[in-house]
């Protein structure tokens, strides 16, 4: 039997972060993954799954000395936001410049920042990958915790931590009760090439019943997008000849950038948040997707988990430094605590925003419209809600 101090299951962005976070610390660490990254080819098309990552995370990524790979392949800074809904005087816009910033965010393919992490993970001493490795048995017992791979290979450790996305078998396992709710809407995602230049703004348009947002990549006439709609109107978006599916793309966008080609594929999948009852148990901590999903209007959902690594790094390192015990409940009350506030309000938030914006009531159109002049215009309310939307609120003690 294999013994370590931490086991993550999941390697993806957010449990090879705290993988990483933990180098240095004493602790021996495994990560089980169900399958490495593939390599990403340099001259490949942009992958379809990207999030917008804001300053905190940037922050976490350089502490681990990651950044840097992210940079080399491909990130796009982008250095201006724009919010308006369509058919009205409703409006809002933030740049980098007046508020004395040298960048907003960067969009960045979610492949590429695994691939750093999990490159970055590959050279680290304290640290040991396995993958392939499939879960198949879980015992919690006073001191430790006890897995079973599929293989038949058995290992425990003191501390297990749930990185295994929405669907958590270790969350389940633990009979961890879940929250959910479905939006009733579904995401559809593909890369867009405009005529006009993005100049490196992320856009986003409210319509009727959905949200279409624009994130601009590398290449100045490439976006990716993220349309929100009626699980109909997606499958059918989906569904539609690409000549019909650009136009329809280019007026729903008002024609911002001119006309939009797509190129590739066009993906859906629903929208459902998720909160787990517990962010932490006996011997168990959960981290990203495992404990929490909210809707991607913001781009905020890679953020949020980034910075659930970030408060458990810091939590572990902080515990074991006192010669206390890293997997007992009460120990982790702290990370739990702390994280749960951060996703309830996210939550809330997005929830608050999506109910505000969805319909065409002429009332709440005026109430939509008025409310994003007066946050465009008042003096002091777009610094805020910058500060909020690049995280560094969020941001735990150690990283700040």
């Amino acid at each position: 039997m294999q013994t370590f101090d931490v086991i993550i299951a999941g390697g993806g962005m957010v449990g090879l972060t705290v993988a990483c976070g933990l180098q240095g610390s004493g602790l021996r660490v495994a990560v089980l993954e169900q399958q490495p990254p593939l390599p990403l080819a340099d001259d490949a098309p942009p992958q379809l799954r990207v999030s917008a990552i804001n300053a905190a995370s940037e922050r976490l990524l350089q502490h681990l000395d990651v950044w840097p790979a992210v940079l080399s392949q491909r990130a796009a800074p982008y250095h201006g936001m724009e919010v308006w809904e369509r058919d009205s005087f409703g409006a809002i816009r933030f740049d980098d410049h007046n508020q004395t910033l040298s960048h907003l965010g960067h969009i960045v393919e979610n492949a590429v920042i695994h691939q750093a992490l999990w490159q970055r993970a590959q050279g680290l001493s304290e640290l040991t990958l396995i993958a392939p490795a499939s879960l198949q048995q879980v015992a919690f017992g006073d001191n430790e915790a006890f897995l079973t791979l599929q293989d038949g290979s058995m290992m425990s450790a003191r501390l297990l931590i749930a990185a295994d996305g929405a669907n958590s078998w270790l969350r389940q396992k633990a009979d961890i009760p879940l929250t959910f709710w479905d939006y009733e809407h579904h995401a559809l995602v593909a890369t867009i090439r405009t005529a006009r230049p993005h100049q490196a703004v992320a856009r986003q348009v409210f319509h009727g019943d959905g949200i279409l947002a624009f994130l601009p990549l590398q290449d100045p006439h490439l976006c990716s997008i993220v349309w929100s709609l009626p699980p109909q109107e997606a499958t059918r978006l989906q569904a539609m000849s690409t000549a019909l599916f650009n136009q329809q793309l280019s007026v729903a966008f008002d024609m911002r950038l001119g006309l939009c080609q797509v190129e590739g594929e066009r993906k859906t999948f629903p929208l459902t948040a998720r909160y787990a009852r517990q962010f932490a148990a006996h011997r168990l901590a959960l981290v990203g997707d495992a404990a929490h999903t909210i809707h991607p209007l913001a781009g905020q959902g890679a953020n949020l988990g980034l910075m659930d690594a970030a408060m458990l790094i810091g939590e572990i390192r902080r515990l074991h430094q006192q010669g206390k015990d890293i997997g007992q409940h009460l120990s982790l009350r702290r990370y739990e605590r702390s994280r749960k506030q951060s996703a309830a309000l996210m939550l809330a938030g997005m929830q608050g925003f999506r109910t505000l914006f969805a319909g065409d009531n002429p009332a709440k159109k005026l109430l939509r419209d008025v409310g994003l002049r007066l946050a465009d215009r008042l003096p002091g309310v777009k610094p805020r809600l910058l500060e909020q939307a690049m995280g560094l609120h969020d941001l735990p003690d150690w990283l700040r």
